[in-house]
């Protein structure tokens, strides 16, 4: 079984809306041991196949196999069975790492695979090759990075998923973004720090998420899930990615458990989770 690993968001930093629609940004990406299970099969049919169980709506795992044929692949009907481990909507990439899983299996050796996951969403690029990176334009820009020293997460999903545009649009509205020069400078920052593979607790400072005030703006019970974080010890509490999933920074594995068993009963489903190791 393939495995799909959840996207972490450390820090977001946003750039104003470019002439294309999308923002320009800046990020560390961490993937972590949080992972869809994907099946990769031979179709018992003429057609392609793509099921997760319990998940409704859009699959963009099914994109990406449609995607693979538009473009010319020609391999035998194929199914694709996916057991979702990761929130959906969560802001974790769930959906970006499945379909970037499809691509890396079925056409890992086509010179037009980066091309083709842009195509399907920004996140996706990034995962054909999931490991810590830098990563810049809309998300499409990914530089390496070493793997980070040691820590572990404690995710806080929210029972209702947030609608990235929504997130984008509400940014947009109140006003938090940054010039190209103010990028450019948390570029060269995370660079620095993160470099080296340090651990994210050695530049907490920098951990920053541009789109929290607007996910808070929307949700604002996830300032609650950031409260409950801090409270349990967190080096770093804030939102990943667009939201609504907060998630704190411990030292390791058995400190991030004794934080989620501290939390509130009503974070009862959060999730801990430490970096993927690329390998």
């Amino acid at each position: 079984m393939l495995r799909a690993p959840a996207k972490l968001n450390l820090c977001l930093y946003v750039g104003e809306r470019r002439e294309d629609g999308l923002h320009e940004l800046r990020s560390l990406f961490c993937p972590l041991s949080l992972a869809d299970g994907i099946a990769i099969s031979a179709g018992e049919g003429e057609h392609d196949e793509v099921v997760s169980p319990g998940v409704e709506g859009p699959n963009l795992a099914a994109a990406a196999l449609a995607a693979l044929r538009a473009a010319g692949w020609e391999g035998p009907p194929t199914r694709v069975e996916i057991e979702k481990r990761v929130p959906v909507a969560a802001g974790l990439g769930g959906g970006s790492a499945d379909a970037a899983a499809v691509l890396r299996h079925l056409a890992a050796d086509r010179d037009d695979l980066e091309r083709i996951a842009a195509a399907l969403g920004a996140d996706v690029t990034s995962q054909l090759e999931p490991r810590f990176a830098l990563v810049g334009g809309s998300g499409e820009q990914v530089a390496a990075l070493a793997d980070p020293g040691e820590f572990a997460v404690v995710l806080v999903p929210q029972d209702e998923g947030l609608d990235t545009a929504a997130v984008y649009a509400e940014a947009d509205r109140i006003g938090v973004l940054r010039d190209a020069a103010g990028l450019e400078k948390a570029e060269a920052a995370l660079r620095d720090a993160a470099g080296s593979g340090a651990s994210p607790l050695e530049y907490a400072d920098l951990l920053v998420n541009d789109l929290e005030r607007a996910a808070l703006s929307l949700r604002p019970e996830i300032a609650e899930a950031l409260d409950a974080l801090n409270e349990v010890g967190a080096a770093a509490a804030l939102v990943t990615g667009s939201g609504p999933t907060a998630f704190g920074l411990f030292p390791d594995l058995p400190a991030a458990d004794r934080a989620a068993v501290a939390l509130p009963p009503r974070y009862a489903g959060a999730i801990v989770s430490a970096p993927q190791r690329y390998i």
